[in-house]
């Protein structure tokens, strides 16, 4: 059943961080092209599109640390200092996406584009997120102390 879940819990945060990821990194420049060229219908499908991956895949993504518990819990793990980070780590994330990078491409997007202050600003809460994310993985990966051997 662990490897079930592991399974099940890598996958999900593959098909739902991973678009969020990509997505919320490509808003910024789509943002600033849309403002230069506010005329340009295909710029702002292009923001609508992004920014609706973007929350669609954030809700999605709950599923990550769902499961990422479950496993956690048959690999009898849940006080490892590791798993404890991360979780720290993710939570940081999805604040960090729900607080600062998601309400900030909805003023961009209904804004039609943004003055570079303001995407550069959003791409700089964008690296947090995948930063942070980033961190997640290796923390999953690596492991430090650990002794499942799994």
């Amino acid at each position: 059943m662990t490897k079930f879940l592991l399974a099940v819990h890598v996958l999900a945060a593959i098909v739902a961080i991973g678009p969020v990821t990509v997505a919320a990194s490509m808003f910024p420049p789509a943002a600033r092209r849309s403002f230069e060229a506010p005329d340009d219908v295909r710029a702002q499908e292009t923001l609508r599109l992004l920014y609706r991956i973007c929350r669609v895949y954030a809700v999605v993504g709950v599923v990550v640390p769902v499961f990422g518990f479950a496993t956690a819990s048959s690999m009898h793990v849940l006080g490892s200092a590791w798993l404890i980070i991360s979780i720290a780590l993710t939570a940081l994330a999805a604040a960090v996406l729900a607080v600062l990078v998601l309400p900030r491409q909805s003023t961009l997007l209904e804004s039609g584009g943004g003055p570079r202050e303001a995407t550069a600003r959003l791409a700089m809460f964008t690296g947090m997120f995948n930063l942070l994310w980033a961190a997640v993985t290796v923390l999953m990966i690596v492991r430090p102390g650990s002794t499942t051997g799994a």
